[in-house]
């Protein structure tokens, strides 16, 4: 290639899935069923919560917010994964690379911004249940939203501007199936160690930040579940967390085996990495709605109400 420095002509190729190009259009078949099943579930999740007042509170509206971020974050990236999958379609242009990597990055700080903001919700509702609504007011979940796009959009504005300062001489082929951060700044010449170091600082911060204080939240949320002397009550109040409790598990799981096989699994094959990445990207987004709508009471009453009319009719006439 030549020292090669950025422009707006210059091209990288997402290569996809190294090692694995014969079973493309396999994954393409699993990755455009669950992008669809995905679509449907977070927009079904967003209907209910907004057609109905009763669900006008804030755990639905952080709610509303994690199904938005779910839409936008994998609507930036499978579309140009299943170009590859299906067409060989892999060139994208450098400014159009980094816009996806800002999206998908920031977007998933923003993500787990919210989760913390969720796991805070319930800490409050179960420790101090008394003054849950006088705290936790509209205007303070609004002021919870605005920070975490903020944060996410502080965060990853260093990214593009640190990897334009650099010349690429090996190639530009990247082997992921979209722009992922340190899959772009592995192909740079020369002294990369700014960019791991934020790079990992960033992920610390976020991942390491947000789980310290959801597992503080759920450590004080179980020492006063346990004061409760009913058993009944103890059940209610632990039933009120187990669908965030899921959502959590669902979408760190992916992240945190992602993050440390990228880092520090070096014997760890390259298309594990950009499978982790991928189930990352695509899993926690398509098992988010499904885990509150079978688990939240209320979002799966509303369903049924407006889409099986019918049934909840035939149920009131019987009672």
């Amino acid at each position: 290639m030549g020292n090669v420095t950025y422009s707006w002509s210059f091209l990288f190729v997402l290569h996809g899935i190294p090692g694995l190009e014969a079973y493309h259009l396999w994954f393409s078949v699993a990755v455009c069923a669950g992008y669809v099943i995905l679509i449907a579930g977070n927009s079904i999740i967003l209907l209910v919560i907004v057609s109905e007042p009763a669900l006008h509170r804030p755990m639905y509206y952080f709610l509303c917010m994690l199904s938005t971020i779910d839409l936008a974050a994998t609507t930036s990236a499978l579309p140009k994964m299943l170009s590859i999958f299906w067409f060989q379609a892999g060139e994208i242009q450098f400014n159009t690379c980094l816009t996806q990597m800002f999206f998908i990055h920031a977007l998933c700080m923003m993500e787990s911004a919210v989760l913390l903001a969720m796991a805070v919700d319930r800490y409050v509702a179960i420790c101090f249940p008394l003054r849950y609504n006088s705290f936790f007011t509209g205007s303070l979940v609004a002021k919870m939203e605005i920070a975490a796009v903020v944060r996410g959009t502080l965060l990853m504005c260093p990214c593009p501007f640190l990897i334009k300062r650099l010349s690429f001489c090996r190639t530009n082929v990247i082997h992921h199936t979209y722009c992922e951060h340190m899959a772009v700044v592995k192909l740079a010449c020369g002294d990369t160690r700014i960019n791991s170091i934020y790079g990992l600082s960033v992920a610390l911060i976020v991942i390491g930040g947000d789980l310290l204080c959801i597992g503080l939240s759920y450590f004080f949320i179980v020492r006063a579940v346990l004061r409760l002397s009913s058993s009944e009550a103890r059940l209610k109040a632990f039933g009120t967390c187990g669908s965030h409790l899921c959502v959590i598990t669902i979408s760190y799981s992916p992240a945190l085996f992602s993050f440390f096989t990228h880092r520090f699994g070096h014997n760890v094959p390259p298309h594990v990495h950009i499978l982790l990445a991928n189930f990352y990207l695509l899993f926690p987004p398509l098992l988010n709605p499904i885990v509150y709508g079978v688990r939240t009471k209320e979002i799966r009453n509303q369903v049924i109400r407006v889409f099986l009319p019918n049934k909840v009719l035939v149920k009131s006439r019987s009672v």
